[in-house]
């Protein structure tokens, strides 16, 4: 990854992590909620549940997945589970218009689309009772999408940005034109409040997954030749304009492959150590965290397990992981469960 490979001096890389299931789905599912078990809310779900919006006009909690297909953890990767349903993911798609239905019918005048909005609202408070959630976020969404009818447009619209930071994202060429475009989606969703935006890289057929058993380089060099410049656009973007040193960018996979073939070109999952990384938001730059063993197989020093990678991350966003809980069939429930430790090696 050559562009990449530019801004390790803002990287910190965390190369003994280690997770615990070598099926995707479970590994998935910790990996976002920190329980192998569908059924608890993800990470995004939390942040904004402890940190709130920064925009009443845009959704706090952003999620753009790969156009051919979603992870094999599906929806839950973004729910909100026994949290608020307001703080679920707001899923963005492909396109000129990656939020559907946003403009009103052409024949419907402004003042109209107002009426409507306004009995919708006066007809959902009259039916609301006090505890629903459900019923809550409902009407939060209405009046969220009927802002976001003026504020989103201009949000999502690239023609704005100049020719050289289109290229700095790869939008002049073919491999990374997808890609780049949602991570310049997700800078100018950043720099107008939201609080979490998740981009996935891979999904959908295998062909657009990193899931390499049968040819690691050729699947590895077409994946990573997506997502280089991209990444490193993303980057070296948020640091010309000041914002890396506000936005945590976290990059991460639910396992990693293994040091050995498996059958002839390809390698198979490896819960048991390998590498994620952050950039910006007060974590420690230009750091290397644990390592593996010597054949690159088992984290050695410093085991990270995703409880801490999550610990970690809420404590560079400045909240307590073991503060940060909600009520629920007489538990305390939070993201690191029963467990997580801060990786103090990893934040300055």
């Amino acid at each position: 990854m050559p562009h990449l490979a530019e801004c390790v001096d803002d990287i910190t890389f965390l190369k003994s992590c280690w997770c615990n299931s070598t099926v995707h789905a479970p590994a998935i599912y910790e990996l976002h909620t920190g329980r192998t078990l569908v059924g608890h809310p993800s990470l995004g779900s939390w942040v904004t549940y402890g940190l709130g919006s920064e925009s009443e006009n845009l959704p706090a909690y952003c999620v753009m997945p790969q156009p051919e297909g979603v992870s094999e953890g599906g929806a839950p990767c973004w729910g909100a589970a026994y949290l608020p349903t307001v703080y679920q993911g707001t899923l963005f798609r492909k396109g000129a218009n990656p939020i559907q239905n946003l403009k009103p019918p052409a024949d419907v005048s402004a003042e109209q689309n107002k009426r409507v909005f306004d009995l919708v609202n006066d007809l959902n408070r009259a039916s609301a009772s006090p505890g629903d959630t459900e019923l809550e976020a409902r009407i939060a969404s209405y009046e969220l999408a009927f802002k976001m009818q003026t504020h989103a447009v201009e949000a999502v619209d690239l023609s704005k940005e100049t020719k050289e930071t289109k290229s700095l994202y790869g939008l002049d060429q073919k491999e990374t034109a997808e890609f780049g475009t949602r991570l310049l989606l997700a800078r100018r969703l950043v720099e107008r409040g939201v609080r979490f935006v998740q981009v996935y890289h891979g999904g959908g057929p295998l062909t657009m997954q990193w899931d390499a058993h049968d040819d690691i380089n050729g699947n590895h060099e077409k994946m990573c030749g997506h997502a280089d410049k991209p990444v490193a656009g993303l980057l070296k973007d948020l640091k010309r304009t000041g914002l890396l040193k506000d936005t945590l960018v976290v990059w991460c996979s639910e396992f990693g492959r293994t040091p050995n073939s498996q059958g002839s070109a390809g390698r198979d999952h490896n819960p048991l150590g390998y590498t994620m990384w952050f950039a910006g938001g007060g974590a420690k730059p230009g750091v290397s965290v644990g390592t593996t063993d010597e054949f690159g197989l088992h984290a050695e020093d410093t085991p990270i397990s995703v409880n801490d990678f999550h610990a970690t991350i809420l404590h560079l966003l400045g909240l307590n992981h073991e503060k940060l809980t909600i009520r629920h069939n007489g538990r305390d429930e939070r993201l690191t469960d029963v467990a997580g430790t801060v990786v103090k090696a990893a934040v300055t």
